[in-house]
């Protein structure tokens, strides 16, 4: 079938929604865009913000895979011993240690520097925007349908500061309702009936490599009550493993 979307926002507010986007292809619907001046009017729609990160998703994959500039991250999930499996898994992938190497990506690929700007990938200085995140591990934030909704760097220099830089918040990202590998702990967690949260992407990924899938991370928050909905229904447990401050 054929289903051509009002062009009220009232009447539909979310039809741009990623969740509506893959139920609508599993029935054969066709959902239309906006139109280009409405999209202009109003910002990126939700599914530009996901578009956009799917396209930074896989150059920092490829970054980590197989490019030069990938070689010191390589060194450290050698170091880390993160196995290729867990790469595979949480989709990890690394950024080069430049001001430009996603601006160039996007330029080439002739993707929305507003759009990525607006996710806070790049960042604007005077009139030039440049890359927010420069030489990490990139851990990307997967939402609940499993795609790329915001990203996390790990430094790969012990000399840059902060150890860890997350995507601010946007329309897509919201850090005290995401929790970190939930896409990739669901059905574990359902199997077992219990969720074990822990600090940090890292932590949840040797966890995952031991064979421990039912556990997700907080995004640098304490466990909230946003948090708690999106594991209420899918286990009766919940076990906090934070590590000890002193």
């Amino acid at each position: 079938g054929k289903y051509v979307t009002p062009q009220s926002d009232a009447i539909l507010p979310s039809i741009t929604n990623d969740s509506l986007m893959k139920l609508a292809e599993r029935a054969g619907i066709e959902l239309t865009r906006r139109r280009p001046e409405e999209r202009e009017r109003s910002g990126p729609s939700r599914s530009d913000l996901i578009d956009a990160n799917r396209a930074a998703q896989a150059f920092f994959r490829a970054i980590l895979e197989k490019h030069d500039s990938g070689a010191a991250a390589r060194a450290l999930v050698d170091k880390r011993g993160i196995s290729p499996e867990m790469i595979d898994r949480f989709a990890i992938g690394a950024s080069p240690d430049r001001w430009d190497g996603l601006l160039t990506f996007a330029r080439t690929k002739r993707l929305s520097e507003q759009t990525l700007l607006s996710l806070g990938l790049l960042k604007q200085k005077e009139r030039e925007p440049y890359d927010a995140l420069r030489n990490r591990l990139i851990f990307p934030i997967h939402g609940e349908t499993g795609d790329p909704i915001a990203f996390g760097g790990r430094r790969v220099d012990d000399e840059d500061e902060p150890k860890y830089l997350n995507s601010p918040e946007t329309p897509l990202f919201n850090k005290s309702k995401t929790l970190f590998g939930l896409p990739q702990a669901r059905d574990a967690i359902r199997r077992s009936g219990r969720a074990v949260i822990v600090e940090g992407y890292t932590d949840v990924v040797a966890c995952h490599q031991a064979g421990l899938a039912n556990v997700v991370g907080t995004l640098g928050t304490a466990f909230t009550e946003g948090h708690a909905q999106k594991l209420r229904g899918q286990c009766q447990e919940v076990v906090l493993l934070f590590d000890g401050d002193e």
